[in-house]
């Protein structure tokens, strides 16, 4: 009984999938990094905090296929760790943003007048300075590190997500349900977050996906700097920036790791816009 209540509906799932390539691809590739992340241990071939200066500087080889760097570190097992700390920052670096902001925007949305008022000035405060250069004032005053870089992200990119969520509610706050929800005498927090902003939020979680490209590349480029994740911890972006000075010499110290980062955000980039595409939402 059961092969026969299955088998209907296998050929909708196939139909659903082989119409969404983009979808498919995406996250097929995002699960990749997932379970690279999750099998590091077991799939990197070397500690990746292990320095031998006997191999130090080989290129890509049998024994080590991303080669080595300065200090004889196995690079592809360097790459493998490094995939668990770059998901976790593009990760929490969505999150938090992602509930401050759409806190923020249905309250600000719901309500309107003054309160609207007071927190679009703040946006428009945040907004008022360019996006890397406020990060890395907040991540300069707190002190290098990841927790900075957390905290640096959630006070400015919530704004992205406060902005979508408010112009959102301030629609749907006059639609026919709402409206029947007020004369059924419904609490307020139970309309806002109950009726209205599962219909709000669709745009926001497609725009996460860009975002998390976004946090990404800020946290390969902090590391690059020096503010974020510190030396010898595996990174993508610290491995760039410990490869620059080789690059002529030992180009794989770079590459490796740098197009680690590209196909991540590209990831990231391509499931946003095949969710947008299947949840009706353009960007």
């Amino acid at each position: 009984m059961s092969i026969e209540a299955i088998t209907p509906a296998s050929p909708g799932w196939r139909r659903f999938f082989g119409q969404r390539p983009m979808l498919v691809f995406s996250a097929g590739l995002l699960l990749f990094f997932v379970l690279l992340a999750i099998g590091a241990p077991i799939v990197a071939p070397y500690d990746p905090i292990m320095q031998n200066a006997e191999v130090r500087l080989q290129a890509p080889s049998l024994l080590h296929p991303f080669g080595t760097d300065n200090f004889g570190r196995d690079i592809l097992s360097r790459v493998i760790w490094g995939a668990r700390l770059d998901l976790q920052m593009a990760l929490i670096g969505v999150i938090f943003p992602f509930v401050i902001g759409t806190t923020v925007g249905t309250i600000a949305g719901f309500f309107g007048g003054i309160v609207d008022a007071l927190f679009m000035r703040l946006v428009d405060i945040i907004l008022a300075f360019p996006f890397l250069v406020l990060m890395l004032s907040i991540i300069a005053i707190l002190g290098p590190g990841l927790g900075s870089f957390y905290i640096a992200m959630a006070l400015v990119g919530w704004v992205s997500y406060a902005r979508l969520i408010r112009a959102q509610m301030l629609v749907l706050k006059g639609s026919d349900y709402a409206v029947a929800a007020v004369s059924l005498g419904f609490s307020r927090p139970r309309i806002m977050f109950r009726h209205l902003l599962p219909n709000a939020i669709a745009g926001s979680i497609v725009f996460s996906m860009s975002d998390a490209t976004l946090v990404l590349l800020s946290g390969a480029a902090v590391s690059y700097l020096g503010l974020g994740v510190q030396p010898p911890i595996a990174e993508w972006g610290v491995m760039v920036a410990e490869g620059q000075s080789f690059i002529t010499t030992a180009w794989w110290i770079t590459l490796f790791p740098g197009l680690s980062i590209v196909c991540l955000a590209f990831g990231f980039s391509m499931l946003g816009d095949a969710l947008g595409e299947l949840l009706g939402v353009h960007e």
